[in-house]
């Protein structure tokens, strides 16, 4: 196999030497390697003519599809960059990061014209938009993709190139664009060989949202090995299931709550799981009940995967062995397993000073620092926050609480920054409660994550009314979800006269979420 050091060389190398193999599977379409290499190429000519270049973004909006990879190799091969924007945001969050990424060109799909026409004026730096299976009120992607030569542009990119952006939501209310170099991709697609078994001859299920670490990079693993990728554009359990039998799936990436899904379809168990070698979980933890389920009906490895957006996804991994049912260390299933090759992890005093860190006893908690050749190069236009979260000597303050016990596997405990994981999607409670307070009935508010069944848990408002004022539970809920993500919003609002406070003012979030999760063993569903 040719040399692949950079992204934009997975298209250059398969594109020859695996010309006529399957690379992207879509419903009824197929395309082999030599066509999704002319395709990109061509959309290479596309960007460029439109004034794209070295290291300029390019915005994506749409839900998974064979165009989001023709746009993501096509930049490659400009040495440009790919935003997936996240789909289910809501129009002033769209507009916030094309404006804040300086996106040059914005690729939309047809179902997202309404906010496209919402926010096609507000756009600061776009030149050019194209829109998917276009209605003619904007130019159409494939008619312009059509027009254009498909020769290859022969930009190289370095290892320090920005190959994906990638925003992660913003503790600090404005989402941050994650910069994820070359290297930084390369410190996992060798591993995930050796790791998860990924081969040139894997059918790969890319069922996550591309506009995440756990969809675009897991979907780019496989790549990096000539897998061929089945892409299922929105998560329908009972084609899932179908799909697998069909494709001759073998590998895939999930959050728990599909594979929640997938078991509750009806005669689920008697599917054909036959081709299936690997399945890899993360985003959020797995109950014993569905991960006992899981190994008995899909008879597959099971991988654990932890990581974050800027970790360029997994660096701590609980492997299969670990997943065996009658294990004598089955309480291992409730850690995510132990550090990547490359990687280190270490657990500071969260009260220890920024200049001198303690690093905390076996058993110890407190919050998960991870240093390895996947951290990021920053977040993009922010450096406060990059030198925020990167210490100098390379060490990632993940936000997360946890502890490693004796046998160095990692146990996750709690959140410092109260953030709540609902359905494998990130919420921060300050984005939400910044919404909130612009409502005239709330004279303050705390949001905390709650257990829920099915998302593992879900945004609750404990909302103090302003002397006088009338409002609703559902008025509540209906204001923030013109505003943001129905993701974020909260699903229950409960009332209070005060709001528990230290002597520095902060809301007490640990006691307000402690008779929601009582009896739990950990707050974090």
């Amino acid at each position: 196999m040719g040399n692949i050091n950079t992204v934009s060389d997975i298209i250059r190398v398969h594109g020859v030497e695996r010309a006529d193999r399957t690379a992207l599977v879509q419903g009824e379409r197929r395309l082999t390697w030599a066509e999704l290499y002319a395709r990109a190429r061509q959309m290479a000519n596309l960007l460029a003519a439109n004034g794209v270049g070295p290291q300029d973004r390019v915005a994506f909006l749409d839900k998974n599809g064979i165009e989001h990879f023709e746009v993501f190799y096509g930049a490659a091969l400009l040495n440009a960059v790919c935003v997936d924007v996240n789909w289910r945001l809501a129009a002033p969050e769209v507009e916030y990061i094309v404006n804040d990424a300086q996106s040059k060109v914005f690729v939309v799909g047809r179902e997202f014209v309404p906010i496209l026409d919402a926010i096609a004026a507000n756009l600061t730096t776009v030149t050019k938009i194209l829109v998917i299976d276009g209605d003619g009120s904007y130019a159409d992607y494939e008619t312009e993709l059509a027009a254009q030569p498909d020769t290859d542009p022969g930009i190289a990119s370095t290892s320090a190139d920005v190959a994906f952006q990638l925003y992660s939501s913003g503790t600090t209310g404005r989402p941050k664009g994650v910069m994820l170099a070359n290297a930084n991709f390369f410190g996992l697609l060798p591993l995930a060989k050796e790791i998860w078994e990924l081969s040139p001859e894997s059918v790969n299920l890319v069922a996550m949202p591309l506009f995440h670490i756990g969809g675009g990079g897991w979907a780019v693993a496989g790549q990096y090995e000539g897998a061929t990728s089945i892409i299922l554009r929105e998560l329908d359990p009972a084609g899932l299931i179908r799909l697998i039998g069909e494709e001759r799936i073998t590998h895939g990436f999930v959050v728990p709550a599909v594979l929640q899904f997938v078991l509750m379809v009806p005669g689920a168990a008697e599917a054909d799981y036959s081709s299936l070698q690997v399945l890899v979980y993360g985003a959020s933890p797995i109950s014993e009940d569905v991960l006992a389920n899981s190994v008995k009906v899909f008879k597959c490895k099971f991988w654990q995967a932890y990581g974050l957006t800027e970790t360029t996804g997994a660096v701590v991994n609980l492997p299969p062995a670990d997943h065996a049912l009658d294990s004598p260390n089955r309480h291992r299933l409730r850690s995510c397993g132990v550090p990547g090759p490359g990687v280190e992890v270490r657990i500071v005093d969260i009260d220890s000073a920024d200049d001198d860190p303690r690093t905390c006893e076996t058993g110890e908690v407190g919050e998960i620092w991870i240093r390895s050749p996947q951290v990021m190069k920053g977040y993009w236009n922010m450096p406060e926050e990059t030198e925020k979260a990167i210490t100098a000597d390379g060490w990632f303050k993940s936000g997360d609480v946890g502890y490693l016990d004796a046998d160095g596997y990692l146990y996750i405990h709690d959140r410092v920054k109260d953030m709540i994981v609902s359905g494998g999607e990130n919420v921060y409670p300050a984005e939400v409660e910044n919404v909130l307070m612009g409502h005239p009935a709330i004279a303050d508010v705390a949001v905390i994550g709650v257990p829920h069944e099915k998302w593992g848990e879900t945004a609750k408002a404990v909302v103090v009314k302003k002397p006088g004022a009338e409002v609703t539970e559902q008025e509540i809920i209906d204001y923030a979800r013109e505003r943001l993500a129905r993701f974020k919003c909260p699903t229950t609002v409960d009332w209070a006269d005060v709001l528990p406070r230290n002597p520095s003012g902060k809301i007490l979030k640990k006691d307000l979420r402690a008779p929601f999760w009582e009896g739990r063993s950990r707050n974090v569903n």
